[in-house]
């Protein structure tokens, strides 16, 4: 680490630190989530606060399995990369199968929306997930209460797959995707590191635990610095700049939070204006969304492109940039296409495009968006709708994380 960069560094920690322990200093550095929502969160927490106990409880419940958890790593995966390292990313594209013409079933072909077992079996997205989720876990479960042992194993679990030069992850996804007998990797492939997002914020939420030192801060900052500019100067990742599509929209959301991380303000502004370009582009003035609407999972992927759009809205309002409040001149914005797919969450009205996986109602994704909405625009219905499905809605995250 050169001596910049280590004084950015520590100028970071500083600021996220500032104020001692967790229970003194409840507004944790975070980018794509609001700082202020969850100091609300834990000051309702320390009264008791009956509205917040169920989510708490979830939480809770899933940090506590998070915590026998063995550490996983890229080094525990069957297979390994074309380049021969364990420490390289490697996994298979989603959507591709063994082609029934050839003998040997190659190349691969596309069956959008069936994901193929085979591409899962050996490979490390599912151990990606899986760590991106029990950090997350486990370092909102440490804010809110303030037990120890949830930030020693979010420590622990971040030290295996980024930072141990024995286990590490090396900083680029030049093998994720990959099409057998077409591609080694695809720009598409980066969308199997949206989950990092949260753990951008899953440090900052483990800002004052007694296990979580400057090394590990730095180090963590490293890894995300060298992984940025791979997506910013990479072949695959200018490709993947250029999707029309939620891939697009979640690669900006990826190098701006990223960005903000490392601490370059500039950097992550410029991805956040990008998003006027893609408002306009990716959502027509009634709120439709042309480029999700025509895949096999039209609810599901317009609903995925919206919340990577509220991802890079929220990580704007870190670098004073408003997406939330943006409209063109014929009317495109966030909120016409929430509003478009706001009156799908009643399960009386039957989504109009095509969707082949089963969506259970009420929709615990459109839930999320719906309480950020409410926070948003006071003057929808948005809190109304929510209102009347709370009886059936379950205990969730965003209940605490939008309170």
């Amino acid at each position: 680490m050169t001596a910049r960069m280590k004084t950015l560094c520590l100028a970071l920690i500083g600021g996220a630190l500032l104020g001692g322990a967790v229970h003194a200093a409840p507004a944790p550095r975070v980018f794509s989530l609001d700082p202020q929502r969850l100091a609300l969160t834990h000051a309702r927490l320390a009264t008791n606060d009956a509205a917040l106990l169920p989510a708490l409880g979830r939480l809770r419940r899933e940090a506590d399995k998070a915590l026998k958890a063995k550490p996983g790593s890229v080094m525990d995966k069957a297979k390994t990369a074309p380049s021969g390292d364990k420490h390289d990313y490697f996994s298979l594209a989603p959507y591709s199968w063994p082609d029934p013409a050839k003998p040997d079933g190659l190349p691969w072909i596309n069956r959008d929306g069936q994901v193929n077992p085979e591409s899962r079996a050996g490979t490390d997205h599912d151990a990606l997930s899986r760590l991106c989720s029990q950090v997350d876990s486990l370092a909102l479960a440490y804010y809110c209460t303030g037990h120890e042992p949830y930030a020693a194993k979010a420590a622990q679990l971040l030290q295996v797959w980024f930072l141990d030069p024995a286990t590490k992850m090396k900083e680029h996804l030049e093998f994720a995707q990959g099409v057998p007998g077409r591609s080694t990797g695809r720009g598409t492939g980066i969308i199997d590191t949206v989950q990092l997002i949260k753990l951008t914020d899953a440090v900052g939420l483990l800002a004052g635990a007694k296990v979580w030192t400057s090394e590990a801060q730095c180090g963590m900052q490293d890894w995300f610095r060298a992984y940025l500019q791979w997506l910013l100067t990479s072949k695959y990742g200018r490709d993947e700049a250029k999707a029309t599509n939620n891939h697009g929209s979640w690669y900006l959301a990826q190098t701006a939070a990223y960005a903000l991380f490392i601490g370059d303000t500039a950097q992550a502004r410029q991805q956040v204006e990008l998003g006027r370009a893609r408002i306009a582009s990716q959502i027509e003035p009634d709120g439709r969304q042309p480029h999700e609407l025509k895949r096999t999972r039209s609810y599901g992927y317009t609903l995925y492109n919206l919340e990577a759009l509220f991802a890079l809205a929220e990580l704007g309002r870190r670098a004073d940039v408003d997406l939330f409040h943006y409209r063109t001149a014929d009317g495109r914005s966030l909120r016409a296409a929430l509003d478009y797919v706001a009156p799908y969450f009643d399960a009386s009205k039957k989504w109009p495009g095509q969707q082949i996986k089963e969506v259970h109602y009420p929709d615990e994704a459109l839930a999320g968006l719906l309480r950020r909405a409410a926070t948003l625009y006071p003057d929808g219905n948005y809190a109304a709708a929510l209102q009347r499905a709370a009886a059936e809605l379950a205990p969730s995250r965003f209940q605490l994380l939008w309170p």
